[in-house]
């Protein structure tokens, strides 16, 4: 066999384990209400199931850097949370400069609804990152107000950790903490469905979630004695006693994914985590253009990496193989009239593109999107590489006016 022949059956041969080795990562149906053994990683169970006895307190922690531009749309829908039990949204204004704190509080006064904290941690303690440095006070405000304390004095039970532009429905908060209490888990947390309005949109944004399934399938997340272990930081419910055993957030402080970070800390520590996809928590940030996406995705994808010159070169050999290689050898074999190449390409690709398709539904998207699926996988490829230029720069992980340096190398 030629080269080509080669390349192009390891593309088929990579496809076909990635559509029965890897977890199903292609499937988008692990999702709350999550009902069943506390074992249970699969899809939902609609019948539904009773409410805890007594529901327990939970604080909602809220990290917010110049987010005035969304919190009109994301904040009222955390004021009317429908929980039974004792609950209050501690939003933590990390140094903002566009009035968030003020705008905040004036939504509170206009919405009502649960009760509402304004602070500032100050500028982020050495070898800390803003966000985990806010959810570090917002934590320590929490187990200090007797609105959400238990009874016995013990703090509050759960910490509801979500972003600054993550809208939820009324019902979310009692999902989230159900689940949980059914199910014996230290931390559930939901990938919000991202906004899907401009063409640059729809054209990388589920294939991000797509490559993070890939990456963290969810059924290998959630099964108990598993090593795969990540969150979705935009929302995650977070069992306060777990939070303590898995001594966070200070054991996480320098993480820059802290939410996969978070997840690997409560995992170790012998707690129970389980993570899906989310059909009732939006997030309402838009990335209209290609250059927002792009800083979005090439601000911690070196991270992703550990800043790790080897494991970039082998990603992107990876990532060219499995979806480049599949439409370069349809190409090929059409140009020079080989069919065994083209075959195996065509093969390929229609096994990429059929295991696209579930998220495209999810996000209610043209099916046409999927066989470009290699095109957006390139444009990935070169944010990858765009990401450890910028940190061999000097640049490293740069958000908001601030650029981390890897943990390593941090004070």
């Amino acid at each position: 066999m030629s080269a080509l022949m080669w390349i192009a059956a390891g593309s088929l041969a990579a496809w076909l384990w990635l559509l029965l080795g890897q977890g199903f990562f292609w499937r988008t149906d692990v999702r709350l209400p999550l009902t069943g053994p506390p074992n249970s990683s699969g899809p939902p169970d609609p019948s539904g199931s009773p409410e805890p006895a007594a529901w327990p307190s939970v604080a909602v922690v809220v990290p917010a850097r110049d987010e005035s531009a969304v919190l009109p749309e994301s904040l009222p829908s955390l004021l009317a949370q429908d929980y039974p039990g004792p609950a209050e949204i501690f939003l933590i204004d990390d140094g903002s400069s566009d009035g968030t704190g003020k705008l905040a509080r004036e939504l509170a006064d206009e919405y009502g609804g649960l009760p509402l904290t304004v602070d500032s941690p100050g500028e982020p303690g050495p070898g800390w990152t803003g966000k985990l440095w806010a959810v570090r006070h917002g934590m320590a405000l929490a187990a200090r107000r007797p609105a959400v304390d238990r009874k016995d004095g013990g703090g509050v039970d759960y910490l509801l950790l979500t972003d600054a532009d993550i809208a939820h429905e009324p019902d979310s908060l009692r999902e989230l903490v159900r689940a949980a209490e059914e199910n014996g888990l230290d931390l559930v947390s939901q990938m919000a469905r991202l906004r899907v309005a401009t063409y640059w949109e729809r054209l990388i944004v589920p294939a991000f979630v797509y490559f993070f399934a890939q990456l963290y399938p969810f059924r290998w997340v959630n099964r108990p004695r598993g090593r795969t272990a990540a969150a979705a930081g935009g929302c995650v419910l977070l069992r306060r006693e777990a939070a303590e055993r898995a001594g966070v957030p200070e054991a996480i402080r320098k993480s820059v994914i802290d939410d996969v970070a978070l997840a690997r800390a409560v995992k170790r520590s012998g707690g129970r985590i389980w993570l899906g996809l989310a059909d009732r928590v939006d997030s309402v940030r838009p990335y209209p253009r290609l250059g927002e996406l792009w800083r979005m995705v090439s601000r911690s994808a070196y991270t992703q990496l550990r800043h790790n010159p080897l494991l970039l070169l082998v990603t992107v050999a990876g990532l060219a193989v499995v979806y480049l290689v599949p439409p370069a050898a349809v190409a090929a074999g059409v140009l020079t009239g080989r069919p065994a190449p083209l075959a195996a390409g065509a093969a390929a690709w229609l096994l990429m593109a059929g295991t696209y398709v579930p998220m495209l539904r999810y996000y209610r998207q043209t099916l046409w999107l999927a066989p470009l699926l290699p095109l957006t996988a390139l444009l990935y490829l070169l944010m990858t590489v765009d990401s450890a230029v910028r940190h061999h720069l000097g640049q490293g992980a740069a958000w908001k006016g601030r650029t981390y340096a890897r943990p390593s190398a941090a004070p």
